[in-house]
């Protein structure tokens, strides 16, 4: 088992580079100047930007830039305002030593700002991963038990649904209709400022509505995907062996088809993490919720190299490990299932 995580973590080595590559070079490509941006002050210098652009790495061509980042450079100190005291603004860069470097604007370390902000992505997407399942898991059940009739039909729409509607356009309808003309769930934000201390009632009203947008898509996937799978073993003979032993119709459902048909379904967690990692990108900046979707939107428009690229590793690393935990999810599902 430990051989076969280590194997499979290292196969995820070049996965991880080469979104980092890609990643890398589309912002390059992006509009805008982060230096601009720095070094829009009054007291700013004229010769400060190419200064800072030289001392940056930002003069150099993208494949060297992402040399740069990868190996790292000190700390850049340059004089912006002429009092004769280095301003740190720049970053000590190098993901192989473990730094994802500073953040260009709010001059604050990378993975500072991310650990502050990742327990509410993953409170925000654990939560749509469960929800998504589990009602997808049940709405595929129901479908494949009444197969052909209204029921099969109205899964089938809501999977439609699911994956037609624009994630924010629903979010922004859920905010009118629930919060603006019925007032019963909160429009955005993660806690109510006014509360003291730990509330979880007022926490879970105000995850309703972005966990609601963000499980559609994974509940129209999953349900779908069930009903293909459970109607596909039940066509399998030892379905029918079951039957012929006199097994109750439940426990032939729930024990024997459920189970083998859940193996293809389990796949698509690594997936559908990376997919909901995303998509809380778009849910945040809607319901304002501070998570790390809200950073790299911030970060993206305010051409925060450093920011992005390390939300970008820390993501890649979320979805590598939730594609191995995927393949680990094999063996509980079937022990036939051996790891080599």
């Amino acid at each position: 088992m430990g051989q076969y995580i280590l194997r499979r973590l290292l196969q995820g080595i070049p996965t991880f580079f080469g979104v980092t590559i890609i990643s890398f070079l589309v912002m390059q490509a992006a509009p805008g100047d982060p230096v601009a941006l720095i070094t829009f002050s009054p007291d700013s210098r004229p010769e400060t930007g190419e200064a800072l652009r030289r001392q940056l790495g930002l003069d150099q061509h993208p494949l060297m830039q992402y040399l740069f980042w990868l190996v790292g450079n000190d700390w850049v100190r340059i004089d912006m305002d002429g009092d004769g005291v280095g301003d740190s603004y720049g970053t000590r860069l190098g993901l192989l030593r473990g730094d994802l470097g500073q953040s260009l604007k709010q001059k604050r370390p990378v993975l500072q700002l991310i650990v502050e902000r990742i327990p509410a992505t993953l409170q925000l997407t654990v939560s749509a991963l469960l929800v998504g399942y589990g009602i997808g898991v049940m709405l595929g059940v129901i479908a494949a038990v009444y197969h052909k009739t209204w029921v099969d039909h109205l899964v089938r729409v809501i999977s439609v649904i699911g994956n037609a509607v624009p994630a924010f356009w629903l979010g922004l309808l859920l905010i009118i209709v629930f919060s603006v003309q019925l007032g019963a769930l909160p429009m955005s934000g993660m806690r109510d400022i006014t509360s003291r201390g730990f509330d979880l009632g007022d926490i879970l009203s105000h995850m309703v509505l972005p966990v609601a947008v963000l499980s559609l898509n994974t509940i129209a996937f999953v349900s779908r995907f069930t009903r293909a799978e459970i109607l596909e073993v039940l066509a399998q003979d030892y379905i029918r062996t079951a039957r012929a032993k006199g097994l109750r119709h439940r426990a032939v459902w729930w024990w024997h088809a459920l189970r083998n048909a859940l193996i293809p379904v389990a796949t698509f967690i690594g997936q559908s993490l990376g997919t909901l990692l995303a998509g809380a990108v778009i849910i945040e900046k809607v319901f304002s919720w501070p998570g790390m979707g809200r950073l790299v939107v911030d970060s993206v428009f305010q051409r925060d190299f450093p920011l992005v690229m390390g939300s970008v590793v820390v993501a890649s690393v979320m979805f590598i490990l939730g594609v191995l935990f995927s393949d680990l999810l094999y063996i509980w599902l079937d022990p036939r299932i051996r790891l080599r």
